[in-house]
């Protein structure tokens, strides 16, 4: 999805397609949620472990009137799709983006909170498919079209738990909480802490002068069909390996190096490595909140690098056009750290840079990144966010 607007301007393009919205255009509600960067904690939350992501000023919007007939229609404006359910009943699901809304009207009912029916446009500037939570922030953006006046309500850690419901119990993606978290209850200007274990969670300041900047390799990854489901598995696995060195362990949170050493001659030796990179990578969390606090740029290089390095290696979900972007852009003066962000498989690199060198930044990667991959890549400078909500 390319395509945003300003509320009044989403309301418009609404009015020129349903006439119930023309009608009564004080009827019309207009509601945003963020696409999210995680700055380090990958493959971390679905294994009880921590994550620091933060909401980011790319989001998808949704304007749209209530209907009183149990009917769902909306229109990405972006390719004039239209698609639409019937809410309580059971659907198939198509693979196609409708079902992310479908998944969610699923999950509220099932969590007994009332929806509503609706007609609606829905506009973007959130990149699909490139790691940066779009199918999260959909789905908060659908939650709050589907509950109406009541969406202000319902406690946002909570709306997020719901979200990630819909992802994995009809989407059938078996993500953890981190991307419906992060799109619901983000603050602006800061990047979130958030405990998977406890669901406890507060504010970090990113370090003063340093921007954030999302390089998108344009290979777009889709975790339905790639081996995230598998990587999950895999940790289940070494979990149940290791339980037999020590019974109380329960995910891999709960490993130390010492107790994976034990284990590990009787561990398949991939699993072993998934599970060394999500015991490492917990680790690397809370290095990088003691580099933030003390403003340790040095130290915030090397730690996204070791993390870089480790999903690559280890858990082996980078690629080679991550690979080069990262390159680039650590070769780039003023560039603190650079690493893949998200699930991997394609999409995106998060890099902290120092303000005044981002144009730089953007010139190296888009100089050297299509004669290294032949892709095109997107260089988006981005801010941290306020969590969903309503506009109009």
């Amino acid at each position: 999805m390319t395509a945003a607007f300003a509320p009044d301007e989403l309301a418009a393009e609404l009015i020129a397609r349903e006439p119930a919205a023309a009608a009564d255009p004080a009827t019309i509600r207009v509601v945003r949620a963020p696409g999210r960067v995680n700055l380090i904690g990958e493959h971390t939350d679905y294994n009880a472990g921590l994550v620091l992501p933060a909401a980011i000023d790319r989001e998808i919007r949704i304007a749209s009137v209530p209907t009183d007939d149990g009917r769902v229609t909306l229109t990405r404006l972006d390719i004039g799709d239209t698609a639409s359910f019937e809410l309580g009943l059971e659907r198939p699901t198509t693979s196609t983006w409708i079902d992310y809304v479908a998944g969610t009207a699923w999950a509220l009912a099932e969590a007994g909170l009332p929806t509503v029916g609706l007609r609606g446009v829905i506009g973007s500037t959130l990149p699909e498919n490139a790691g940066l939570s779009s199918s999260a922030a959909i789905e908060l953006a659908a939650a709050w079209a589907l509950l109406g006046d009541a969406a202000s309500g319902v406690d946002r850690l909570e709306l997020g738990r719901i979200c990630q419901r819909a992802e994995n119990g009809y989407v059938g993606v078996q993500s953890g909480l981190m991307d419906q978290f992060a799109s619901s209850c983000g603050v602006a200007g800061t990047a979130l802490l958030l405990d998977c274990r406890s669901t406890e969670w507060r504010t970090v300041a990113i370090p003063d002068g340093l921007a954030l900047v999302v390089c998108n390799t344009g290979s777009p990854r889709r975790l339905g069909s790639s081996g995230y489901n598998i990587r999950r598995a895999q940790c289940e696995e070494a979990v149940a390996g290791i339980r037999h060195v020590d019974p109380a362990v329960r995910t891999l949170r709960d490993v130390t190096p010492e107790l994976l050493a034990a284990a590990r001659p009787d561990l398949d030796a991939v699993v072993a490595r998934r599970a060394e990179h999500v015991i490492a990578e917990n680790v690397r969390v809370l290095a990088t909140l003691a580099a933030f606090e003390a403003d340790d740029r040095a130290a915030i290089g090397r730690i996204f690098a070791a993390g870089h390095a480790s999903l690559r290696d280890l858990f082996e979900v980078s690629s080679p056009e991550l690979d080069a972007l990262v390159e680039i852009a650590i070769a780039v003066p003023g560039v603190v750290a650079a690493r893949m962000t998200g699930a991997g498989f394609g999409g995106c690199t998060v890099n902290l840079v120092e303000a005044d060198a981002v144009p730089a930044l953007a010139d190296a990667v888009l100089a050297s990144y299509p004669g290294r991959t032949g892709l095109t890549p997107m260089v988006l400078p981005v801010t941290p966010v306020d969590g969903a909500g309503r506009l109009r």
